[in-house]
């Protein structure tokens, strides 16, 4: 009887102790604490080139990552693919009985390093913004006593190495604090996220055992613009064009030839611009059948507090195009981007020439209820249909000759989208720990407009995904200047935390 009023006892101090020690004022402490402890970590990790079009370079990236989680009782696996490894890591708890995958992007988007102001991106650098709204550089020591409203500027600061190091660091925190979650850890590293993940769905079906879960995790992307707790319920798919049309064989003199020889950015300018009209929508028939945006829909996406005023201003826009009748509905339907143009030469380089081709790329976001590939159709479709003898290949001396309009056309689908229903049990489980976290429900958006590469784990693995985004929506990712701010470092933490401590 003693004994069982003790045992008694102890599993009541236990639970007690755990309540105690993972309540919201722990989670502030822990969390500041363990930023100050990782900013070490953050900036070795950053130092560390990642473009994916250079594998000796994504190679270091691998070693870094293999001995950050083994020093941390994390078995890796390397995955290997034709060209650099996924990288799998391991840690099984004793009362688990549930698996979750956690995922995270390693490499970064390429640098034009004369467009960063600072010496290298990826030597990182602490600054503050001054009273002419400035970024300024400081010491980087100061980081000892940051302010949350200071920023580490970097190649990858926030997408996606950022997450990686506040992962790392709630890790830390939890073993310092000798807890262990009752499931178990699986986190797959991603090294050619930026090159679309050409590797990863192949990869997936090969190790379909190694990676089986119950749920997914995506610690990826910005919070909502209110810089709020979010949580991001799917993801929109991609795919890739490359369109080419031809003028002469070779650039010809603009004054011999003007007026006579075809310009091709000319006939590509008016072709892209037949695609959509003057307020954005694409006029290719067929392209959004299938979606419709039914009362609980509307009433999900209408719970985001979006400000449309404030978007219009960050972006400093006049107008939007009228896809959608606001933001979160325009982000549901499938898009037709031109991601880039080339032809000729400009600036200090122009000529005064016709072109002899011209170029475009355009990505098209892809939502659950379109086929990709019936989108491709439709928009090869629709070149032909606009005159053009459309080849895979570049034309030959007598395709050129015996077309009026000739046009290069070559795709890829990346990967399709994915959703996940708000009251499944990942769902539920991350909005209690986000809650605990900061004590206020986090915003719930049904789908960004952005991609990520997880659709194989959905589709081949059968396992529910959620995004949990941690940075500031304003950190120049994919651009120059890309940055992350120290808050949202912080409070990165404390929600990894609020997770990895929250019973499943």
């Amino acid at each position: 009887m003693k004994h069982t009023i003790f045992f008694s006892y102890f599993i009541l101090f236990s639970f007690f102790a755990f309540s105690q020690k993972f309540d919201q004022e722990q989670l502030n402490s822990l969390s500041a604490s363990y930023a100050k402890n990782s900013f070490p970590l953050l900036k070795a990790l950053l130092s560390i080139p990642n473009d994916a079009s250079y594998p000796t370079d994504i190679e270091k990236n691998v070693q870094w990552c293999e001995h950050a989680f083994n020093t941390r009782n994390f078995t890796t696996t390397r995955i290997e693919t034709a060209t650099v490894p996924l990288l799998l890591a391991e840690r099984k708890n004793k009362k688990a009985k549930k698996t979750v995958l956690i995922y995270l992007q390693i490499d970064g988007q390429p640098v034009d390093s004369s467009r960063w102001f600072q010496e290298n991106p990826y030597l990182p650098v602490l600054k503050k913004q001054n009273a002419n709204g400035n970024w300024e550089e400081i010491p980087w020591d100061n980081i000892e006593e940051y302010n949350d409203e200071w920023r580490v500027f970097a190649r990858s600061a926030s997408d996606a190495k950022g997450p990686v190091a506040m992962f790392l660091a709630s890790i830390d925190a939890i073993a310092n604090e000798k807890f262990e979650p009752n499931f178990n850890i699986k986190v797959i590293m991603d090294f050619e996220e930026e090159l679309g993940s050409p590797r990863l769905p192949q990869a997936v079906r090969d190790n379909t055992e190694l990676l089986k879960s119950d749920m997914l995790i995506i610690f990826d992307g910005p919070r909502h613009i209110t810089n709020k707790p979010t949580l991001t319920f799917g993801a929109r798919g991609i795919a890739t064009i490359t369109l080419t049309t031809y003028g002469p064989v070779v650039a010809q003199h603009s004054g011999h030839f003007g007026n006579y020889a075809p310009n091709p950015a000319l006939r590509l300018s008016k072709l892209l611009a037949s695609m959509k009209d003057d307020e954005g929508r694409v006029t290719i028939p067929e392209f959004y059948d299938g979606i419709t945006i039914d009362p609980e829909t509307e009433k999900i996406l209408r719970a985001v507090p979006d400000d449309e005023n404030q978007i219009h201003d960050r972006l400093q826009l006049g107008s939007v195009d009228k896809v959608g009748s606001y933001y979160q509905e325009s982000i549901q339907y499938p898009s037709l981007n031109i991601r880039g143009m080339q032809s000729g030469w400009i600036d200090k380089k122009v000529r005064t020439i016709i072109p002899g081709w011209a170029r475009a790329e355009i990505d098209v976001r892809l939502v659950l209820e379109s086929d990709p590939e019936r989108l491709i159709r439709l928009i090869k479709q629709h070149i032909e249909n606009e005159g053009y003898y459309v080849t895979d290949n570049i034309p030959t001396k007598a395709e050129r000759m015996n077309n009026a309009k000739v046009a290069t056309f070559s795709s890829e689908i990346s990967y399709q989208s994915f959703r996940t229903d708000f009251d499944s049990e990942v769902g539920m489980w991350l909005r209690r720990a986000t809650e605990k976290a900061f004590n206020e429900a986090p915003i719930m958006i049904r789908m960004s407009g952005g991609s990520i590469p997880i659709s194989p784990f959905v589709t081949t693995l059968g396992i529910p995904a959620v995004t949990v985004p941690t940075v500031n929506r304003d950190n120049n990712q994919h651009s120059p200047n890309e940055n992350i701010r120290l808050g949202n470092y912080r409070e990165g933490i404390k929600t990894m935390i609020a997770i990895l401590t929250e019973e499943l």
